[in-house]
């Protein structure tokens, strides 16, 4: 049985989410075994990426329930996001806990961003998959200690945010040009109201950014 059909979007708006899960799951396993420093460590950011996959299973049903196949909802998106994860492979551990948190929460802000304009249920469904209270702890409290006994990290590390955030709004933009109905749920269709609403969401985006550096020890830079 399935739902009734989704709105124009929605489908994209699933489908980017849930390769951006997937991809997450991936990322944050290979960081997990690589990376970490202690088997405590390890086990912890393990955790969050077995969270990651049970986002990607929600996703992934939820297209199926609307009668889409989830391959294919996702396909559009593997270039432009597998694109971001090369270009921001972190090189070591608190690297990869800056990009857990700031870099991946700017993404989430981008696809909240574009969930303003669905219905309810898919709304509250993007909200629930982009909860981000455990990574948020978990790498606010190592960077912040981190950055307490070798206070020289913390110009690395918002170098190394800011690179992320200018990669994953280009990333985002690409993505909205390339599927007219994502970007219509992003600004609206009406004539006039894009070039605002863009100003705007930049605004937001960026105060949230703002937020997010604040909030792990390191300041946003120009």
């Amino acid at each position: 049985m399935t739902d009734s059909a989704p709105a124009p979007g929605v489908v994209d708006l699933l489908g980017v989410l849930a390769y951006a899960e997937l991809t997450a799951f991936l990322r944050m396993a290979e960081d997990a075994a690589l990376l970490a420093p202690s088997l405590t460590d390890r086990a912890a950011l393990g955790d969050l990426a077995a969270m990651e996959y049970g986002h990607f299973r929600m996703l992934r049903d939820r297209l199926a329930s609307l009668g889409a196949d989830p391959e294919e909802a996702m396909a559009p998106f593997v270039d432009a996001i597998d694109a971001w994860h090369a270009q921001t492979k972190p090189r070591d551990w608190h690297e990869a806990l800056v990009k857990a948190y700031v870099g991946t929460g700017v993404a989430g802000d981008f696809y909240r961003e574009i969930a303003r304009r669905a219905e309810p249920a898919i709304r509250g469904l993007v909200d629930e998959v982009l909860a981000d209270e455990s990574r948020s702890e978990f790498a606010v409290e190592r960077v912040r200690t981190a950055i307490e006994a070798d206070p020289r990290l913390s110009g690395r590390l918002a170098l190394w945010a800011r690179r992320m955030v200018g990669e994953a709004l280009s990333q985002g933009q690409r993505l909205a040009a390339a599927r007219p109905e994502l970007a219509a749920m992003l600004v609206g269709d009406e004539e006039g109201e894009d070039l605002a609403e863009i100003g705007r969401l930049f605004a937001r985006l960026t105060e949230e950014h703002g937020k997010r550096m604040a909030a792990i020890g390191l300041t946003p830079g120009p």
